[in-house]
């Protein structure tokens, strides 16, 4: 039987028209055999901290009153060997020309898709992705996803990527923890500094794991992983 990982997949700043120009994706993965005990920990991380066993952590949580808590999260993320993250950076949406390759935005939107997850997919693994529900489109782009990122990995039997599955985030903790990454990594490259918990918290994300999260790091980098992808890569 193939190891089974689970995959737990947002994205921030994601639209063509938000006028924000950075966008991230992002995923946080571990064996599927170590999520009940990872979001039973991240709960008693709650309880700990006076906050309820359903209190939904997000990175637009963050503050001053709960940089204990946030700060606990973050730690915890470094010190468990299973949880490991990956994000795409696009800094800067508005230099993307998708005429120029035939293509809409939705259509270089799952490519970026793959690119974000094909450093994570492995032959001989069995992956189930999950989706934070953003809007009522979510089903059609569930189905284009999968479809995309097997036919790019060959998975035509739909053996490496088991399902792609869309959840609520406030029913899924390793989901709220991707959460919280992907908004310190939009954070720092949106070049925001207006508050001290967050800047708190990213400055500890930097030094436990030696990166300045504005930088792509080592493909093989398997414990916070960074790409920062330029529209002048090509769109293809």
């Amino acid at each position: 039987m193939n190891k089974v990982i689970n995959v737990y997949c947002d994205e921030s700043c994601h639209l063509e028209n938000d006028h924000i120009p950075v966008m991230v994706l992002g995923a946080v993965w571990c064996p599927a055999d170590k999520t009940l005990g990872i979001s039973d920990s991240l709960r008693s991380i709650k309880i700990r901290h006076g906050l309820k066993p359903e209190f939904e952590t997000k990175w637009t949580k963050v503050s001053p009153s709960k940089i204990d808590f946030y700060l606990e999260i973050v730690n915890f993320f470094f010190d468990n060997v299973d949880l490991h993250f990956r994000a795409l950076i696009v800094p800067d949406k508005s230099k993307l020309v998708h005429e120029a390759f035939q293509q809409t935005h939705d259509v270089w939107y799952y490519k970026m898709y793959f690119d974000m997850l094909k450093v994570i997919l492995e032959p001989e693994v069995c992956y189930r992705i999950y989706l934070d529900i953003k809007d009522t489109q979510g089903g059609a782009k569930v189905a284009k996803l999968r479809e995309v990122l097997c036919n790019n990995i060959y998975d035509f039997s739909r053996e490496i990527i088991e399902r792609i599955q869309l959840v609520q985030s406030r029913e899924v903790e390793i989901l709220q923890l991707a959460d919280l990454l992907i908004g310190a990594v939009g954070y720092v490259n949106r070049g925001l500094e207006g508050s001290p918990a967050k800047i708190e918290l990213i400055e500890l994300m930097k030094h436990r794991s030696g990166y300045c999260l504005n930088r792509t790091t080592l493909l093989r980098e398997n414990k916070l992983n960074l790409l920062i992808w330029h529209a002048s890569e090509g769109q293809e």
